[in-house]
């Protein structure tokens, strides 16, 4: 994951990432599930560069991962490439069998 230097270290502002086309597979059925992934942080001295970002969730394409690990799996290798002072991670899935699911995952320095 590549960062790059946050332009205003010492003020607390919020950057928030909304994917709409987060894929990955379901490791039950072999179906692709399909998410929105919003991630949203206060950064510390680094901020996430978006090009590595998109290439990070295409890895997860073809990645047999139930939802709660994915969100999860996100939070903790995100904090580990930018360590923010506060990440929050939603994964909103869409409807299967008729239920619609969110993943709420957070990281405090």
């Amino acid at each position: 994951m590549e960062t790059f230097p946050n332009p205003k270290p010492g003020r607390a502002f919020t950057i928030t990432h909304v994917n709409p086309e987060f894929t990955s597979v379901c490791p039950i059925t072999g179906m692709p599930d399909f998410a929105t992934v919003t991630v949203e942080y206060i950064p510390n001295e680094v901020c996430i560069e978006l090009k590595s970002l998109k290439y990070y969730y295409f890895e997860f394409r073809q990645k047999g991962i139930f939802y709660e690990a994915v969100t999860n799996q996100i939070l903790d290798d995100l904090v580990a490439a930018c360590k923010p002072i506060r990440m929050k991670v939603t994964t909103a899935w869409t409807p299967r069998g008729g239920i619609h699911s969110v993943i709420v995952a957070e990281h405090v320095a």
